[in-house]
């Protein structure tokens, strides 16, 4: 079938069965791409319609459609969604809290051999009957709902996605869709190698969202910082969101901007499920005009007209904070996104970056591995090492990142006998290339906080996404024109190329000290490099050629 008519079918589903008379941009094409058995990473912004993408995909391969996706209150309303269309297939979930009566149904509509879409949060992944009811269905497409919690150096890693790409392969490997808003090369390389995806078709648009104006606000101490959020968000008209770095801080801001008369609540991880899901409710439902949250308040959000999205404190990286920030004027209206900071925030993200396991405790589970009879699930080991849940699912993703143990579907194995002193050697050694990694990817983000040049410019080639020397919709763009003079900060677009000795935004490179990287921009006098195993390296451009050993062009890759 050509590409043309599967995505004319695609449109006259959409049509058909969702009731939906266009497909956004992107959407037909990475339909037809799955359509045709390809794997596909999509990266598409938050409301760019990436549900659709495997609704539409489900519906014309037929069968099991399994999306895996985090969070339940997500789960609930895609269900919602699929079940308002005029001629959707059933949509079944099958999690913690589905009831007995619930369960029997959805496996029911599982196993009827019509389409459905059926709904798991990850962990139910490593139940044994579970995967053997999925082995036994007719399953033709797998969707890996907020990809980015698969990678390592994303800013949502996830353990309970480490396993996804063993059930796919038990699956008998069906197309694998991965879905996520915000994915830097680097992140959407590891994507694609966790999931095993095959000849993976990657998608990526609509990073660059030209109506929200970014701006930054610096301050040189807490109380001032604090007086100028409050100001700011207090003054908004439109709904708005306001981020904060602690707990205690959502509870603050919320009281304050009370006070000052706006309708506001918190949200954090903390707090009973029930609550989070009357604030989601209420904020859903405009009786809310802010909401102050840690980064839990994220997957899910859905609502259109969101005026300002503020940040009190710095993320942990530039992707968590595109994430956060495409959370505003997904109704295409004019929005802003603020982020104030004192310089010495980013210390204290670089010393909550750092932090090592005892010693002690990785011995202890790779004992409970290395003596169970066969595969055995992270609770068991969690009980036998006399550890929490969370301490050993930590230590247990750095055993198989360490390539000591596979993360099988039905549990973890130990890859062969090894010495305890050499497990914990090698697992030490990666906690210590992922704190060189965060704490390279803070340094990025001070990098936007403090350029000089166009913010937007900076944001969209770490992402390795083009872009004019102006956005002239930023804080800097206006500093700029003022100065009537150009941008101190020069970067060369993927495909500009002066000639064959020259490095170019995408490149893969080989150093000589840091291993194997991929060029993330490059400036007139330095260059910003991820490499594998040390982060992101910002270094004069001089310095870092010379220690360059190798160059793929990756317009000849």
């Amino acid at each position: 079938m050509s590409t043309t008519s599967t995505i004319a079918d695609a449109r006259r589903t959409a049509r058909d069965a969702f009731g939906w008379d266009t497909l956004l941009p992107g959407q037909a094409e990475a339909i037809a791409s799955v359509v045709a058995g390809r794997d596909t990473l999509v990266v598409f912004p938050t409301g760019a319609g990436k549900s659709a993408v495997y609704q539409i995909a489900g519906l014309e391969l037929g069968g099991v459609t399994v999306v895996i996706s985090p969070l339940l209150a997500l789960q609930r309303d895609q269900i919602a969604s699929i079940d308002a269309a005029p001629d959707a297939p059933a949509a079944v979930a099958v999690n913690s809290r589905t009831s007995a009566r619930a369960l029997s149904a959805a496996w029911a509509a599982v196993e009827s051999g019509e389409p459905v879409y059926l709904f798991l949060a990850p962990e139910q992944l490593a139940r044994d009957e579970v995967l053997d009811r999925l082995v036994a269905a007719d399953v033709r497409l797998v969707v890996v709902d907020e990809a980015h919690c698969v990678s390592a150096w994303g800013h949502d890693f996830r353990p309970d996605y480490v396993r996804i790409g063993e059930a796919v392969e038990a699956l008998g490997h069906p197309p694998v869709l991965a879905l996520t808003a915000t994915a830097s090369t680097p992140v959407r390389t590891e994507i694609v190698e966790r999931l095993g995806m095959r000849d993976a078709h990657i998608d990526v648009r609509g990073i660059d969202r030209p109506e929200i104006r970014l701006t930054v606000r610096r301050h040189e101490d807490d109380a001032e910082k604090r007086r100028a959020v409050l100001d700011e968000v207090a003054t908004e008209g439109g709904p708005t969101l306001l981020y904060v770095a602690t707990r205690k801080d959502t509870e603050r801001y919320a009281d304050e901007l009370a006070q000052r008369g706006r309708r506001t609540a918190a949200y954090h991880g903390a707090m009973a499920s029930r609550r989070r899901d009357e604030v989601h409710a209420a904020w859903t439902a405009s009786e809310l005009d802010v909401v102050v949250a840690t980064s839990a308040f994220g997957m899910g959000i859905d609502k259109p007209d969101v005026r300002l999205v503020a940040h009190a404190d710095v993320t942990e990286s530039l992707d968590a904070y595109v994430q956060e920030i495409g959370r505003a004027a997904r109704d295409g209206e004019p929005a802003r996104a603020v982020l104030h900071y004192r310089p010495e925030d980013f210390s204290v993200r670089s010393f909550f970056a750092g932090g090592r396991t005892r010693k002690d405790d990785v011995g202890a589970v790779w004992e409970a591995l290395a003596e169970a009879d066969g595969p055995v699930r992270a609770t068991a080991v969690a009980d036998t090492a006399g550890l929490s849940s969370r301490v050993a699912a930590r230590i247990l993703n750095g055993i198989v990142t360490a390539g000591a143990a596979t993360a099988e579907p039905r549990g973890f194995l130990p890859v062969k006998p090894r010495r305890v002193e050499d497990v914990v050697e090698a697992v030490r050694e990666g906690e210590e290339a992922q704190r060189r990694i965060r704490e390279s990817r803070i340094a990025i983000m001070r990098g936007y906080a403090e350029t000089t040049g166009c913010r937007r410019r900076a944001l969209l080639e770490y992402f390795g996404v083009e872009a004019p020397d102006r956005c002239e919709n930023c804080d800097r763009c206006d500093a700029l024109a003022d100065r009537d003079e150009d941008s101190t900060t020069r970067f060369v677009a993927a495909g500009a190329r002066a000639g064959d000795d020259e490095v170019h935004v995408d490149d893969a490179v080989e150093h000589r000290e840091w291993g194997h990287g991929t060029v993330v921009s490059v400036e007139d006098d330095r260059m910003t490099v991820f490499f594998d195993e040390q982060g992101y390296k910002v270094v004069a451009r001089e310095a870092l050629e010379r220690g360059i050993v190798d160059v793929e062009d990756s317009a000849r890759a």
